[in-house]
């Protein structure tokens, strides 16, 4: 359902009272109302059983392909004649082995949830190998990502990709708010810094959330040691106390990573480092970093206050989106299955299609999609329309996101004289 947009364009004076949601498509929104009982009803019960076999085949499959690729690149490239020609060899070596190494990661993120084999054991051990080969420390991630699942889309209290307020956005660019001084000038960042934001978040922002908890909560004063994934110290701001031994286990197994890539650079040189590791080891960090923002960030997509969010509602503040071949078979279906793996995160990807298929019942306009937009097209249009978030409804606890550029269909409310 939708409104006019001469409507929507002129919404959000300060004597609405009006208490319809409007997400910045300009549809109308309506909190869901479904339980978690219903959405595990639909689901087929082989679903939630993994199968270690079928999921070993998969880590089998993806470490294959990885040596097939490291086997060319080292054996065919150094034969093209031509400069130029062996610089593209070389580039798209990078983005193929980065696209493979996606794969390893979403592997043992699998472990990470208990979705790879019903052995707990073998999960911890199969996810702290791929993870410590990729330079995340497995079980400090496992533990905060945990709480993200548990706490989706809550603004006090998920734990990554957690929207700007406006009041945040203004104090940021150091703007007046146009809507608090009358008028609807705009506000306007422009495409190339936007450009350049997304470059930096791409390239550096999953190291940066590991190593500070950038686009996590903020703890205002604190330490940035303390707000590390490496820090196991009973004053952390993520882990609990009991938490330090899998921590340690965590480091030591990226100790362990680190001492291995600097062997192999002192016996096979910096060049083949740069780009047989490290350069593939960037577009992994791309790629992590595009398919977690994509699946929670997007303009029809609320989030709440801690005081008007469920488990349900906190679930369904995710979307799923569609990148063929590669999606579907290197990144084992993380962006075509993202909504059904927050309502329900222990069924493996290989269920998940199937599962996914039988929770839309129970969803109904509640279950959110994006098919037909390109999936890097739709990284630069959520980066140009999703600024900050704001209540559409005052002191409803849902909040949905908003710019003062004009991109979208409704603007940002006007603020009442109490609330300058």
């Amino acid at each position: 359902m939708t409104i006019s947009e001469t409507t929507l364009l002129h919404r959000g004076s300060s004597e609405t009272t009006a208490s319809v949601h409007y997400d910045l498509n300009g549809d109308v929104f309506e909190p869901p109302s479904y339980t978690m009982q219903q959405i595990r009803a639909a689901i087929p019960p082989h679903c939630f059983n993994p199968s270690t076999l079928r999921s070993l085949s998969y880590v089998v499959r993806d470490f294959t392909l990885a040596s097939i690729l490291v086997y060319v690149a080292a054996t065919y490239i150094k034969l093209i004649p031509d400069v130029n020609l062996r610089f593209v060899a070389w580039a798209a070596y990078t983005i193929c082995q980065g696209m493979v190494g996606t794969g390893i990661w979403i592997l043992a993120h699998e472990c990470g949830h208990g979705a790879f084999s019903r052995h707990k054991w073998l999960n911890n051990v199969m996810g702290l190998f791929m993870h410590s080969l990729l330079l995340v420390p497995f079980h400090s991630w496992k533990i905060s990502h945990a709480k993200h699942h548990k706490a989706t889309g809550n603004l006090q209290r998920d734990m990554v990709f957690i929207p700007r307020s406006r009041e945040r956005w203004i104090s940021q660019h150091k703007v007046h708010d146009p809507h608090r001084h009358g008028g609807w000038h705009l506000v306007e960042e422009t495409p190339v810094v936007t450009l350049g934001k997304l470059a930096f978040q791409q390239l550096f922002g999953f190291p940066l959330y590991l190593l500070i908890n950038v686009a996590g909560q903020k703890y205002p004063g604190s330490w940035w040691v303390k707000r590390s994934h490496f820090y196991f110290g009973s004053d952390s701001y993520i882990f609990d106390r009991k938490d330090w031994v899998e921590v340690l286990i965590s480091d030591l197994g990226i100790a362990a990573a680190l001492a291995a890539l600097w062997v192999g650079t002192k016996y096979f040189g910096a060049w083949h480092a740069i780009v047989f590791y490290i350069l593939p080891y960037l577009w992994v960090h791309h790629w992590i970093v595009a398919l977690t923002y994509l699946q929670h960030t997007d303009p029809s997509l609320p989030h709440y206050d801690n005081s008007a969010w469920t488990f349900a509602r906190g679930a369904a503040t995710t979307i799923d989106r569609d990148f063929g071949f590669i999606g579907r078979h290197i990144f084992h279906r993380i962006i075509e299955t993202h909504v059904l793996h927050h309502h329900v995160s222990t069924i493996p990807f290989y269920y998940a299609e199937e599962a996914s298929e039988a929770i839309k019942k129970v969803m109904g306009v509640h279950y959110k999609s994006d098919t037909e937009t390109g999936f890097l097209v739709a990284l630069w249009k959520v980066a140009r329309a999703c600024r900050f978030v704001e209540e559409s409804v005052k002191d409803s606890g849902v909040v949905f996101y908003r710019n003062f550029e004009g991109v979208g269909k409704v603007r940002p409310r006007r603020l009442s004289v109490k609330e300058l």
